[in-house]
């Protein structure tokens, strides 16, 4: 009895140095000094806040994202919607919810002269919304119609995007995941399907952005096990591009990562990603998309035919989920993310409050780096 009493004691000291080397190990982000980010804290106030998204609407900075206890579906969450002339100094100008759901994933765009939000709305712990549903201000954001629903059952829109100001797009992906396809529209409620993006591995999380040549290019995020605890070793990213009217669609697969929440933005012809990066994809805990693993918030230069990793931002924990807007000469970019001084495993992070933070980056900097970086 007493030799097992000290296996046991022996088993307790190596669990409580495991946890505690999980919790108190330094953060290991590598930001790419030529960058130049200057970075800064928007909102630390002890909630779990994340799935953000930024645009500059007349003139100034609008922010919207979801802020809860912690990750996880609750009706608790709601979607706040910011604004500030600097990027520092931020007045809260509304706070959006659907009594008894949780929501989350807001995206912002002003389609047609009017401000219109997007979100997912979800009745689920586990965080699987089914619809899309929509609200629009007429005030630059101060006061917002209720929530309806999109007349696209199902289907969950992610960021839409326009050439010309007068036809939109999005993409979408499936509620039960497995599916993406493109949509379009004039007037940012009544949306017609265009193609399918891709079909199967688990398919969700798809992002669009538009080539010098007129052509698109879209990501997709391939599960293979649809929100698998452990992730799973053949996640990946499916690469898309098609010429107008977008309905040929030629694909390559990326494994540099499972692309998470992604925003894509253009600058000087080439792509680029913010989203969310797994360092270290090797063995049976840190498979791509495992709530043990590390993550990261990164910056991506995104190719027809490949996926390039640029740096990562400030960045750990649960984190990522970014918006982006070229203003001014720079790139300023806002993303959510646990402490920064940790590095926690995402599972950690996800009950634990986060923050939004705010950075600058000069264009001719992000250019540079992307030159630089074969």
């Amino acid at each position: 009895m007493r030799r097992l009493g000290q296996v046991l004691a022996l088993l307790l000291l190596a669990v409580a140095g495991v946890v505690a080397w999980l919790t108190l190990r330094p953060n290991a982000a590598r930001v790419d000094p030529r960058l130049g980010l200057e970075h800064w804290v928007v909102i630390s106030d002890g909630e779990h806040n994340s799935n953000t998204d930024l645009i500059l609407y007349q003139g100034e900075f609008l922010l919207a994202h979801a802020a809860s206890p912690y990750h996880l579906g609750t009706p608790e969450s709601r979607i706040l919607i910011k604004r500030s002339a600097d990027a520092r100094s931020w007045e809260t100008l509304a706070t959006l919810n659907v009594a008894g759901m949780d929501i989350r994933d807001p995206k912002l765009a002003v389609i047609a002269g009017r401000l219109f939000l997007y979100a997912l709305p979800n009745d689920s712990v586990q965080a699987t919304p089914e619809h899309t549903v929509y609200a629009t201000s007429r005030d630059g954001g101060r006061t917002w119609s209720d929530f309806q629903p999109l007349a696209n059952p199902g289907w969950l829109f992610w960021r839409p995007k326009t050439r010309d100001g007068r036809v939109w797009y999005v993409s979408a992906y499936w509620h039960d995941h497995g599916a993406s396809i493109l949509l379009r529209s004039s007037d940012g409620v009544n949306w017609s399907e265009v193609a399918q993006l891709y079909e199967g591995e688990a398919n969700d999380e798809t992002a669009i952005e538009f080539l010098p040549d007129g052509r698109m290019l879209a990501s997709a995020r391939l599960e293979v096990a649809a929100d698998s605890v452990l992730g799973h070793p053949d996640a990946s990213t499916m690469l898309m591009t098609a010429p107008p009217p977008y309905t040929q669609w030629t694909r390559t697969r990326s494994r540099v990562t499972r692309l998470d929440g992604p925003v894509l933005f253009r600058h000087e012809g080439r792509i680029f990603a913010v989203a969310r990066f797994q360092p270290n994809q090797s063995g049976p805990f840190s498979h791509p998309a495992s709530v043990l693993a590390r993550k990261r918030t990164s910056l991506f230069r995104l190719e027809p035919d490949r996926i390039v990793w640029l740096s990562d931002l400030p960045s750990a924990g649960d984190t990522a989920y970014a918006g982006v807007v070229l203003h001014e000469g720079a790139l300023w970019v806002e993303w959510y993310t646990s402490r920064v001084d940790r590095d926690w495993p995402w599972l950690l992070g996800m009950f634990l409050p986060s923050e939004i933070r705010m950075g600058r980056i000069p264009l001719d900097a992000l250019t540079a780096l992307s030159d630089a970086t074969p």
